[in-house]
């Protein structure tokens, strides 16, 4: 297998921004974004800045307004919130939560502003929090669990009974829709866009077919590109939303390997896979203090690489819960994110598997795209990891242990992947295809697609993105 580290230019951007604007970069993370925009205006007008630097501030001006975006409740729409469980609650209690980490909150130019979500992760992050609301609004197990607990035994049964490790084949069609909104752009005006397309690099997804697409004239990214994309681009018109689609059908397998510790072989650590695949990676994979101290709690004296892994997966399983994050492209480091606040989403959780695997020399990298289970289509993030003997192997972070007292079935996610899913990404922070002028709206992952035109980026406020799922194999209830 061939790797390319092509860092993409925002990560470079970033790192730049902290070491050559060290003044800019204090007040923003202190907070003071109106002292940091008036600073970076009077530094944009220096002639003398190189096109690097004048980048670097102006993606940092459109970064304060993102985090602006993500947060902007206030205290009185928290409190509204969350007296649905807590008539009582009041700004002490809200302090409690914010002290301990269950509610996310920023200081911006001295008004505390709550994260979007904060008022809903709550109930997910706190444990108390968590069974006030099971016991008020009654315990129901997540659809998604049951199908899963329900559907992997038959595979890991087909698997193991066939000696095969991909089995039972879904097919689909997909039915991808973006469409920007009127008026965005004045009328004439180009619109660039770049939506995700599948990848055909994985034994897990094979067959891929492009059906029909809504312009004659596309770009469609080789397989080699670590993020896949199919690009159009159209001019506006007056008055109306301008609407990209395109269908593809592709088949995918469940996967499935019974990984025996015994032998797993030794790595082989002058290889370029393991150099490049055990290496630190700015911003979001760094071997922090925390990162160190954590797999020293977390690992112990465990060597066996696929061992270390399953202690790494149990513990974010059972100690970071789930919640919903924040645009990507405002956090600094995912991983340390992830390990200071005490829960993350799917991608948060799949770089701190990554980070930690990594720091303890075991090969792991991204993947990711969608996941497609019958009524819980939406965007997802996993990982992957290699073991000398094995391969590469498939890890839902994110899914975690399953509920089984088969002990295949219970980290079936751990080495194994259901066949619900589309694999459009195969790395993290990659060069879009055709490239990108300006900054991206998510400069990590690339699941709903990107637009621009010649004026700057569109952010997600001023668009939009649908997906139809079609199992052509298979009936769904």
């Amino acid at each position: 297998m061939k790797f390319c580290l092509l860092y993409f230019l925002l990560a470079v951007t970033q790192l730049f921004s902290q070491e050559k604007f060290t003044d800019v970069m204090k007040e923003i993370n202190d907070g003071n974004f109106l002292k940091a925009e008036k600073m970076i205006g009077e530094k944009l007008s220096d002639s003398a800045l190189t096109s690097d630097e004048k980048f670097a501030l102006e993606f940092q001006l459109e970064r304060m307004e993102r985090i602006r975006k993500d947060f902007h409740k206030s205290e009185e729409d928290v409190l509204k919130y969350i007296k649905k469980y807590y008539p009582e609650a009041d700004t002490k209690m809200l302090a409690k939560w914010e002290e301990d980490g269950s509610l996310e909150f920023k200081i911006i130019d001295g008004e505390k502003k709550y994260f979007n979500r904060s008022g809903h992760n709550l109930f997910r992050i706190n444990k108390d929090a968590k069974a006030v609301k099971v016991e008020k609004d009654g315990f129901k197990k997540d659809g998604l669990d049951a199908f899963l607990e329900e559907y992997l035994p038959g595979v890991v049964k087909e698997s193991m009974e066939n000696d095969a490790r991909y089995v039972k084949p879904v097919k689909y069609r997909l039915n991808y829709t973006l469409t920007v909104d009127a008026d965005v752009v004045p009328e004439n005006e180009m619109l660039r866009v770049w939506m995700p397309f599948p990848k055909e690099t994985s034994k897990r997804q094979e067959s891929v077919r492009l059906v029909k697409t809504s312009l004659d004239e596309y770009v469609l990214a080789s397989d080699k590109h670590a993020q896949r994309t199919i690009y159009m681009e159209k001019p506006a018109v007056k008055g109306e939303a301008t609407e990209f689609s395109f269908s593809v059908e592709y088949t995918a397998y469940n996967d499935f390997t019974k990984v025996n510790p015994g032998k797993v072989k030794p790595y082989d650590k002058a290889s370029d896979l393991y150099k490049h695949c055990t290496a630190e990676r700015y911003p979001h994979i760094m071997f922090t203090d925390r990162v160190k101290e954590l797999s020293e709690k977390i690992v112990g004296d465990e060597k066996n690489p696929y061992l270390v892994a399953k202690k790494i997966f149990t513990w974010i399983s059972n100690t970071i819960p789930w919640a919903g994050a924040r645009e990507y492209s405002t956090i600094d480091n995912i991983s340390d994110y992830c390990i200071r606040r005490g829960h993350g989403d799917c991608g948060i959780k799949a770089l701190t598997f990554i980070t930690l695997c990594r720091y303890n020399g075991i090969p792991a990298k991204w993947q990711s795209g969608w996941m497609l289970h019958p009524g819980h289509v939406n965007l997802h993030d996993w990982a992957e990891f290699y073991l000398e003997g094995y391969g590469w192997l498939p890890v839902d972070q994110s899914f975690g242990i399953t509920e089984s007292d088969n002990e295949d079935v219970k980290y079936y996610f751990l080495g194994g992947m259901d066949a619900f899913r589309l694999i459009a990404n195969e790395d993290f922070s990659q060069p879009l295809y055709p490239s990108k002028i300006y900054p991206r709206s998510e400069t990590v992952d690339f699941q709903r697609g990107e637009v621009e035109w010649k004026g700057g980026n569109l952010y997600f406020d001023k668009w939009d993105y649908h997906m139809d799922v079609e199992y052509l194999n298979m009936e769904v209830k």
